[in-house]
């Protein structure tokens, strides 16, 4: 990381996104009131200071799937059917206007901001039919849950084929920061991400541990000979890059071929980042945030030998749901990023110039906690949003 940025009176400015990074059994609740390998050859991106969000009114919505409680992550089916995920960890199917819920689903550790999570399809779903979830766990040894991905296919109205790819350990009763979201490459690799589990001075910057960290596998689980760790004594070898919080927004971007990732800070410390092979995010050792009590986290916000966000909100939005926007349907947001935000209630259109953010936007403002946001088949945008279910986003003109 190559620059230094002081925020004066940081403490009186900065607002809490809405999740407690207190490594407490206080924060499990916290959702529901919220929420080295290759060298790197690309040039560092500068980290511009914050800037406000404009408000825009010119975007309603209308809901496709009602009747929802916290429908954590949706993905569509090439019959453009939905499948829906709910944080208890039922599973909705919405087809031709009608919800049937899927049996045989993972078994979930439902506490805090655990539960049934994200879920994706193959990119060669036609052929394959694999389904992809992530979750909280109970699997494995010790009290609690621990994020863990699975793969699956559906056969009727039931999940068949069930391998657990991955499971984090350790368990911890801890109720907070399991990330997790999943997105493919365009080589077909698998990323997932795992927040750091309330325990940011053990997990996040130690390769020889899970949480804080960004996966990548192979689409069967196994792990790619050329993975930054592999190979390597006392490292986890399916670790990606490190140093994250708590990532619950993750996408392709389509123009680059990168992964990137938004992730909830600590106050006034949500980012987004440039995955890189090998690359550390710093938590906690630098951040743009500080505790929510107000004391200082660390004064370092940069080093050399860690990796810059592109972007960070101030004040903090409770960052969750991602999408780069590539239909002509509403052509004033292709090229540019959607983010739901938990803590404001309102979809945030990120305008793109390259990697740097160049106008922040409200839509569809006092809406409802936004938890994901998806481009449909269609090419029209769709928002999940706790309390409501599915909406397909309008225009008022």
């Amino acid at each position: 990381m190559k620059r230094f940025l002081m925020v004066s009176g940081l403490a009186l400015s900065l607002i809490a996104c809405g999740e407690n990074d207190t490594n407490s059994d206080k924060a499990q609740v916290e959702e529901n009131v919220e929420e080295t390998g290759e060298e790197q050859t690309q040039e560092p991106t500068e980290v511009p200071d914050p800037i406000p969000a404009e408000s825009s009114d010119k975007y309603s919505y209308e809901m496709v799937v009602e009747g929802l409680k916290i429908p954590w992550g949706f993905t569509f089916l090439p019959d453009d059917s939905m499948l829906i995920t709910e944080k208890n960890g039922d599973i909705i199917h919405f087809k031709d206007g009608k919800k049937t819920e899927i049996q045989g689903g993972p078994e979930v550790y439902d506490r805090g901001q655990g539960g049934l999570l994200d879920v994706v399809i193959h990119p060669d779903y036609e052929s394959n039919a694999w389904i992809y979830f992530s979750y909280a766990s109970k699997e494995g040894e010790g009290d609690g849950g621990n994020t863990a991905l699975m793969r699956t296919k559906l056969e009727g109205n039931q999940l068949t084929n069930k391998e657990v790819l991955y499971k984090a350990s350790p368990n911890t009763t801890k109720g907070q920061h399991f990330g997790s979201r999943i997105a493919f490459d365009k080589e077909g690799y698998l990323y997932f991400s795992a927040g750091e589990r309330g325990e940011r001075d053990v997990n996040p910057q130690d390769i020889t541990r899970d949480n804080g960290k960004v996966y990548r596998l192979n689409d069967d689980g196994s792990i790619p000979s050329d993975n930054p760790f592999a190979g390597q004594e006392n490292a986890v070898e399916a670790i990606y890059s490190y140093g994250h919080r708590n990532p619950q927004g993750m996408i392709l971007n389509p123009e680059t071929g990168e992964i990137w990732v938004h992730e909830h800070g600590p106050k006034g410390g949500d980012e987004i980042n440039v995955v890189k092979k090998g690359a550390n995010y710093g938590w906690p050792v630098v951040t743009y945030g500080e505790n929510y009590s107000g004391t200082s986290i660390t004064d370092e916000r940069s080093k050399p030998d860690m990796e810059d966000p592109i972007f960070y909100w101030l004040p903090s939005i409770a960052p969750s749901g991602f999408a780069y926007v590539t239909s002509d349907k509403f052509p004033e947001l292709k090229g540019n990023l959607l983010v739901g935000s938990l803590k404001f209630q309102y979809l945030e259109l990120l305008e793109l110039d390259g990697k740097k953010i160049k106008k922040r936007i409200k839509l569809l403002e006092d809406s409802g906690r936004m938890r994901d946001v998806r481009q449909g088949p269609d090419g029209n945008i769709y928002v999940a949003i706790e309390g409501k279910g599915i909406a397909k986003l309008t225009n008022k003109q």
